[in-house]
């Protein structure tokens, strides 16, 4: 027996991922949503920090957003791939079967993503009628 308490010798241990446990379909969907859109809300937090004025960032995501809208969607698409992958091999469910298991899952994935950017879409439009 020693005289040491019996959590010094236990060193952290990772949680172990069941395969019934949810995908985290908020933070997967809202930070695709938001990549997706970065375009119009970078310029905007700025100008909200008072980093940029207000028509400074308006004219950046306008730029932005007429002249690379399809990139930052197909970036926020390839975070959304990645991060769903991810989960899936985290889960040892990255297969078909383990899709088709989690195929509702995904689809409120995607809908939070597509929520997220209309969301954000709408927002940064109304800040920029106010600029």
């Amino acid at each position: 027996m020693t005289d040491r308490p019996a959590h010094v010798d236990s060193a952290p241990r990772r949680r172990p991922h069941r395969t019934g446990e949810r995908l985290p379909s908020w933070r997967i969907g809202i930070t695709s949503g938001l990549v997706g859109i970065l375009c119009c809300v970078g310029p905007t937090v700025l100008a909200l920090l008072g980093i940029v004025s207000g028509a400074t960032a308006l004219a950046w995501a306008d730029d932005l957003y007429d002249n690379y809208a399809w990139w930052f969607r197909l970036g926020g698409l390839a975070v959304l791939i990645a991060l769903v992958w991810w989960s899936l091999r985290r889960r040892d469910q990255c297969s078909l079967d383990g899709v088709r298991k989690l195929k509702w899952r995904l689809l409120i994935v995607v809908v939070i993503a597509v929520g997220t950017y209309a969301v954000l879409y709408a927002v940064t439009t109304w800040l920029g009628t106010l600029a």
